[in-house]
């Protein structure tokens, strides 16, 4: 599984991606390279697949969520892969990432922009909650104003997003405007996260604390409620009948979710058909899951990535040494064998599969940026440049996952080749979230591994939040006044392609200084049984109501 937001690691942290590969696997030259200069672009595009879709309902489905249980479904506590896999198909946003990552209306029926600093959202009648009450604006008015209260903790709070919010308030029967302090075009495509997910007020006033525990849980307008959270379990939805759009009505009954976390286990699970399918199936279980006579393994466009964050700390403060670093390591290789094929090498922090507009701006730009291909004379002579740092360069990761050992071993290697001591260290994954949340935690290490996620297709929102000076995810206190100003200007930018040329020149800036070192580009890898389809081969299920798509494949 894909290593740090995954087992509650990652908990206040906003991450970002692109894709690599999109196709129904077929092992025999998938991820190769194309013999062109731009081939690490080509090959971390992807297109979307659409699995086939399913011939009738089916009367249940179980499911596995890789990553561990949910900690809550609380739209403002839901900030991490468990959470939002279950929800996405519960509690419903104003605003809808699709699976091929256009951003469209959801329970809002238009987004306007009538002044830079105002957005106006026209909801759409007759939504229901589970319990059968309409919503109304007063439930989005609500449920919006949470997160701007300190007191209810939202891990979706943030100088950029919330605290760029002036008013959220009711202009209409069905009508509700967010007046912004400052221009943001990005904000609104956050609508489509738990940010924007409408719970109804009354039932949350009287859950309380417990509003998205087991003993309360939540009401939502999605295509599945919640039916039970047997603790420690499984979480069960049933199918919404009532649900207010025909055309996504949920195909199955119920939907049970369980929490394998074990590789091993849960390749067998998939393989015997206790699990009838899986997002994100181990990398070490490719081999196995693509030959399997009973289901079909797909690999989709996503907005993830693997890569080592700088902290600033030590020889690994010097740009020219942590750029070095990325110039020796075969990316290459560890697409090939570390992903099994299934991920692409990166040149950025913003690869092409998050191009959700303006792909021709954003591909010029990328394909000038420092290759992947391996240079160890050029890395060796930024070294020396460098003053040939003795020090050691320790980078840390989740002590439990595999897949990051063996990624900085590469790492290493291409370290000794260039005259630079690397030193990887395993953390274990219970204290290993605090990296991204505390200094403290970071004290001492060079760098640690992640694997981020876009939130939303924009690459601008990537961006942004790594590199304003006053955002917490800011790892090593970048800063560049020139790059700070571009930020504000494409924020403030409604045409895409002005907005998008903004982006690249940030992007290119940014990625001259490597505070992240970008190593893969991970594709959705996605198992269903023959018995179930439907599934989009899609990163998409963190906020879309995937589940209501799986039907009957028969």
């Amino acid at each position: 599984m894909p290593g740090d937001r995954p087992e509650g690691l990652e908990v206040r942290k906003r991450a970002f991606v692109a894709v690599a590969i999109a196709s129904v696997i077929s092992l025999a030259g998938c991820g190769k390279p194309a013999q062109s200069p731009s081939a690490d672009r080509s090959a971390a595009t992807g297109t979307l697949v659409d699995t086939p879709a399913p011939k009738g309902d089916v009367d249940r489905v179980t499911w596995n969520v890789p990553y561990g249980e949910p900690t809550s479904l609380d739209p403002l506590k839901s900030y991490n892969y468990p959470e939002n896999e279950v929800l996405s198909n519960l509690c419903e946003s104003l605003m809808r990432v699709n699976p091929d990552f256009s951003v469209t209306p959801g329970l809002a029926e238009s987004a306007d922009h009538p002044t830079p600093t105002t957005w106006v959202y026209n909801l759409r009648k007759g939504v229901k909650f589970w319990d059968g009450k309409e919503m109304t604006a007063d439930d989005v008015v609500f449920s919006l104003k949470r997160h701007l209260d300190p007191a209810e903790g939202s891990y979706w709070a943030g100088d950029m997003l919330t605290g760029n919010i002036a008013s959220v308030k009711k202009t209409g029967a069905y009508q509700v405007t967010v007046t912004l302090k400052k221009p943001d075009v990005v904000i609104n495509d956050y609508m489509a996260t738990p940010l924007g997910a409408v719970t109804e007020a009354a039932f949350t006033r009287q859950a309380g604390a417990k509003f998205g525990t087991p003993d309360k849980g939540v009401m939502c307008t999605g295509p599945f409620a919640l039916k039970k959270w047997d603790k420690g379990s499984q979480v069960t939805l049933v199918r919404n009948d009532a649900y207010w759009d025909e055309s996504r009505k949920a195909k199955a009954k119920e939907f049970d979710f369980r929490f394998i976390v074990d590789p091993a286990t849960l390749t067998n699970a998939l393989k015997t058909g206790e699990i009838d399918g899986s997002y994100d199936v181990p990398t070490d279980a490719v081999d196995q899951l693509s030959n399997a006579t009973n289901g079909t393994l797909y690999l989709g466009k996503s907005m993830q990535m693997v890569a080592i964050i700088g902290t600033g700390d030590g020889p690994f403060s010097d740009p020219r040494v942590r750029t070095a670093l990325l110039m020796a390591t075969d990316r290459e290789a560890i697409s090939k064998t570390v992903f099994a094929g299934t991920a692409a090498p990166l040149r950025s922090v913003v690869p092409p599969g998050s191009y959700s507009y303006a792909s021709k701006v954003y591909e010029d730009a990328y394909d000038k940026l420092l290759p992947t291909t391996v240079d160890i004379e050029g890395a060796k002579k930024l070294v020396q440049e460098a003053g040939k740092p003795s020090g050691p360069i320790t980078i840390a990761y989740p002590s439990e996952r595999t897949v990051y050992e063996d990624i900085l071993a590469e790492v290493q290697s291409a370290g000794k080749k260039i005259g630079l001591d690397i030193q990887p260290k395993g953390v274990p994954s219970a204290r290993y979230g605090a990296f991204f949340s505390d200094a403290e935690a970071r004290k001492g290490y060079s760098g640690f591994m992640t694997t981020n996620y876009f939130d939303v297709p924009e690459p601008l929102a990537f961006l942004r939040n790594h590199i304003d000076p006053g955002s917490a995810e800011n790892y090593d206190k970048f800063s560049a006044p020139e790059i700070t100003a571009l930020l504000d200007q494409a924020s403030a930018e409604n045409d895409d392609t002005k907005r998008a040329e903004f982006t690249a020149q940030i992007e290119t800036k940014y990625m001259a200084k490597t505070p992240w070192l970008p190593i893969v580009a991970p594709s959705t890898r996605l198992f269903m049984n023959s018995k179930i389809t439907g599934a989009p081969a899609s990163f998409v299920y963190l906020y879309y109501p995937w589940a209501a798509a799986v039907g009957s494949a028969k």
